[in-house]
């Protein structure tokens, strides 16, 4: 069918100072999970291997954001009451901050607060940009938790104490976390020794400095992307295997002391961590409970991406008993940060267009190969529900739940105005699609092989509007709910 033309999006321009009035914390927020998010300007989060704090009733996201070559850009900085609508503050810390940041590799900013001297201390992995054999952790240090933060230096941990790691003065730190104990003492956990071991240290009075060993843990058990929390009287440890970017196994551990006792490493999740890799545990403390939230990286690089399209996943924490942990997987979180609950569902999906309001279907529910995707008033219909299934390289195939059949551009054609259909799964690229989160509960919907987007043609508000592909416009028919 001919697209005469696109509606464009209506732009309103509200100008609001930083110190609005937050989102209502109370409110449950759905937030469909495993994909890459938008900040409340619509653009991407770029918070990779990052870590939360709260502070002054918000939530403070910080992480990795890169340029195109996967180089340090700066640690970013988000806030939200809600742990949905994320407003990016700044790059708190830039490659303009020290000279040793100008060209370098940034990874796993963690930020701590230090209740005695009032400071916000982070510690991340520094490398020189051009491979990891300098294995260093780096400091950086701010008087408020989203200002400008000034960097201190970067170095190996107990350096100059006779203590060599593979041939270098003091011991190797790549993957890192922190953590601040019920008794106000500031720990740092590295791995060491090529990613064989995990060293915890404890940390001076002001978190800047090391302290000491504290515990080497898992001796030669090659674990990574530690998070570090406390719950009641037992500490977890939950980690990663060594697989580059390809995901794997998580692993947890639990013990009555942060130095000794720890139990043996035990499986949580499926067996590549439901396409993700650790980044940290946030507890969201609330009014009725605390919910343990595990936050975690779907990497771009196993499917050959840039780091900056990495997705998130993040899933709630359970614990059977008092030392057990488990960990399921939810298509969509319930999140009232107020309340303290986060909880997670296997939904199927509708597609609701921004323009029309109707929902995307499969003609006269059809269980043909072929038959035509259309727009259709809310009937109820399976044939106007959908599952998202990931194909583990940064795409998904989105599942008729009717027909069996996969959302498919017709002939695998590149062109504007390619038609959608249904098909039996043949694992092509024409099968596949990008979610790109458009913010304000709004998505985009991206053919791998085309490059183009699921459009409703002539932007029709009608019932049996046809749905085709279509370059994108920034037309509000190009613009999709996804709903439980």
């Amino acid at each position: 069918m001919k697209k005469i033309q696109s509606v464009s999006m209506a732009v309103c321009l509200i100008v609001v100072m930083v110190l609005s009035t937050p989102v209502n914390a109370a409110t449950t927020q759905n937030v469909i999970n495993a994909i890459q998010w938008a900040d409340t300007d619509g653009n991407a989060i770029q918070a990779h291997g990052g870590g939360m704090i709260k502070a002054g009733g918000y939530y403070y996201w910080f992480g990795e954001n890169r340029d195109d070559t996967g180089h340090f850009q700066g640690v970013s900085c988000y806030r939200s009451t809600d742990l949905k609508n994320w407003t990016y503050i700044r790059d708190v810390l830039t490659k303009n901050s020290a000279s040793e940041l100008d060209y370098c590799w940034i990874e796993r900013p963690k930020v701590m607060y230090n209740a005695s001297t009032r400071q916000y201390v982070m510690w991340m992995h520094w490398e020189n940009g051009e491979h990891y054999g300098e294995a260093r952790a780096a400091v950086a240090y701010c008087n408020s938790v989203d200002g400008n933060y000034t960097y201190q230096e970067s170095f190996r941990p107990l350096a100059g104490q006779g203590i060599t790691d593979h041939g270098i003065d003091g011991y190797m730190s790549r993957d890192c976390s922190v953590f601040v104990d019920t008794d106000g003492t500031g720990y740092f956990i590295s791995a060491a020794n090529e990613n064989a071991d995990l060293m915890l240290y404890k940390l001076t009075s002001d978190y800047r400095h090391i302290d000491s060993l504290a515990a080497k843990l898992f001796a030669g058990s090659k674990r990574e992307a530690p998070c570090l929390f406390k719950r009641g009287n037992y500490y977890f440890l939950l980690t990663s295997g060594c697989t580059g970017w390809t995901p794997n196994q998580a692993m947890y551990s639990v013990s009555a002391s942060l130095t000794s006792g720890w139990s043996s490493l035990q499986n949580i999740g499926d067996s590549n961590t439901f396409y993700s890799q650790p980044a940290y545990v946030i507890p969201v403390q609330g009014t009725s409970s605390t919910t343990y939230l595990y936050t975690g990286d779907r990497w771009g690089g196993a499917w050959s991406g840039r780091v900056n399209e990495s997705m998130y996943v993040w899933a709630p924490l359970s614990f059977p008993t008092n030392t057990t942990m488990s960990m399921s997987w939810a298509n969509t979180l319930s999140i009232n940060a107020e309340a303290g609950t986060v909880t997670g569902s296997v939904n199927y999906f509708k597609f609701v267009n921004q323009n029309s309001g109707k929902l995307m279907d499969v003609e006269n529910s059809s269980t043909a190969d072929g038959a035509d995707v259309i727009q259709w008033t809310d009937s109820g219909s399976t044939s106007q529900r959908w599952q998202l299934q990931y194909d583990g390289a940064g795409y998904f195939r989105i599942r008729n739940i009717n027909s069996g059949k996969i959302l498919d551009v017709s002939s695998g054609s590149t062109s504007d105005g390619g038609n959608i259909i249904q098909w039996t799964d043949n694992d092509g690229d024409n099968q596949k699609w990008r979610i790109v989160d458009k913010g304000n509960g709004y998505f985009k919907l991206k053919n791998k092989k085309s490059g183009l987007l699921i459009d409703v043609s002539n932007a029709s508000t009608s019932d049996g509007g046809d749905i085709i592909q279509w370059e994108d416009s920034g037309g509000t028919n190009q613009a999709w709910s996804i709903q439980p």
